[in-house]
């Protein structure tokens, strides 16, 4: 297809670019945001394709910022009447407010991602059968094996900005997730483990036997830990967190709160404190949208400002927020890459890409062994966060007791319970094994849905409050 997106509108590219700018006289910021998108979701369950879906969505937001007021209008019919309707609601909240248009953002032309559509190949005849070989290694790899549930999905893509000063940006975003979960069974008992990979490139990578067949020994190693665990303790105890997917708490716990309209508001835990020691020293955070292929990576982000790599904790001290480009206008910061929707009928706020922390001088096995009893959380399923106070809760889907320094049994049903800005400072060993996730984070901020990803290295962090079962 056509990827010049202003060439699908019933009219000629100068009226377009007349509409945008007349809507956007006086305004301080703002854009038109064009968008195609495809997706593809195929899922294999209990034996069979229980469902495949196939969607496309195309349309455009129109955008106008006047100090702290925006006016949004979308519409999924690229038609001049439709720009004109949209120009006329946006324009409402410029009327008599003359603001300076904001530079724009300098391009990079590194591209992080390829641009091939992903959801071509492989056919979707091989997708099913991929999906049905999932489904028989695993059934033949355990007897306790009673379900399995495989999935794919692809998404492609295309965004085009028209700037008020005329400026055109683009970008390409493919992306693919493979997703694998397993129950298994011994008389009335049953648990599941699973496991997901994906990111900004076509399956190969994520289908091949070896990949897939290591995927689905994963999710089937994870739900047999879980058929042998005993009730969590609960009380307060020192807790191991694993690498990689574990970092789904600091993102919820902190990254949330390191978001600009947050702090520019004052509604996050983390408000006035930049220059304060918000967390332990050794503690550096990061969002990293630049990473070649990752899930969260963007070549820019949807304002047209390249992604960054931006540091927010340094050493345990609050050095950044993440910005879109009103938050940081209104701050007096400079856009970080970080303004980000979901899709044109949603406008751009402060969105995370990669967010990480760095690694430190330990290894896992000095952290695990200077426990004498604790949890090691290995992986975590859900969580809540309030982010103005940073209180959380999330449940481990895999852990583990730590008893003299030596991983012990299995545990279920273990909660760590506590509040961001002090967890942090609670971290007292820092691994030098930081890792991102395997690809399969979504993050959910205001009713929009976006992919992202996260990380850490190991952590021990002392005198956690854990909620389980056992006292």
């Amino acid at each position: 297809m056509n990827t010049d997106l202003l060439k699908t509108f019933d009219c000629s590219d100068e009226r377009v670019s007349e509409i945008v700018k007349n809507s956007l006289a006086g305004a301080d910021d703002g854009e038109l945001f064009v968008e195609h998108a495809q997706m593809e979701a195929l899922t294999f369950d209990d034996g069979r394709l229980k469902a495949g879906n196939f969607s496309c969505d195309q349309g455009f937001g129109l955008r106008a910022v006047a100090d702290e007021a925006v006016g949004y209008a979308h519409s999924g019919d690229l038609s001049e009447a439709a720009l004109k309707r949209a120009s006329d609601a946006v324009a409402a909240v410029t009327r008599g407010h003359s603001g300076a248009y904001s530079d724009a953002p300098a391009r990079t032309n590194k591209h992080l991602y390829g641009e091939e559509n992903p959801i071509g190949a492989p056919a979707f005849a091989e997708k099913v059968a991929l999906l049905q070989e999932v489904d028989g290694y695993l059934r033949g790899k355990d007897e306790k094996v009673r379900q399995v549930t495989a999935s794919l999905a692809a998404g492609w893509q295309v965004v085009n900005i028209l700037r008020a000063d005329g400026q055109i940006l683009r970008d390409i975003r493919p992306l693919t997730r493979l997703n694998i979960s397993v129950v298994v069974g011994d008389g009335d008992r049953q648990e599941s483990g699973s496991y997901g990979a994906g990111g900004r490139r076509g399956f190969g990578a994520f289908i091949a036997e070896d990949s897939w067949q290591a995927g689905a020994d994963e999710a089937l190693r994870q739900a047999l830990v879980n058929l042998e665990a005993i009730p969590a303790p609960a009380g307060t105890l020192d807790v191991v967190l694993g690498a990689g997917w574990p970092g789904v708490m600091l993102h919820e716990a902190v990254g949330h709160g390191l978001e600009g309209d947050f702090n520019r508001k004052k509604t996050s835990a983390f408000a006035g404190l930049l220059g304060e020691q918000v967390a332990a020293k050794g503690v550096t955070v990061v969002d990293d949208g630049t990473i070649s292929e990752r899930r969260g990576s963007l070549t820019m982000d949807d304002e047209g400002t390249p992604s960054g790599y931006n540091v927010l904790i340094e050493d345990g001290k609050l050095v950044g927020y993440m910005q879109d480009r009103q938050n940081a206008r209104l701050m007096g910061m400079e856009p970080t890459g970080n303004g980000r929707r979901q899709s044109h009928a949603h406008r751009p706020m402060p969105r995370m890409t990669n967010t990480y922390m760095l690694g430190g001088d330990k290894t896992p096995e000095e952290i695990i062994a200077s426990v004498d009893k604790g949890i090691y959380a290995v992986s975590f399923g859900g969580g809540q966060v309030d982010i103005t106070s940073g209180k959380f809760v999330f449940g481990c889907t895999e852990a583990y007791l730590i008893e003299n320094g030596k991983v012990g049994a299995p545990v279920k049903g273990a909660m760590l319970i506590g509040n961001g800005p002090d967890a942090m400072h609670r971290v007292s060993m820092v691994g030098n094994d930081s890792k991102l996730d395997n690809g399969i984070g979504m993050c959910g901020k205001a009713g929009q849905s976006v992919p992202v990803g996260v990380g850490q290295p190991h952590l021990r962090m002392d005198q956690m409050t854990v909620g389980g079962t056992q006292a």
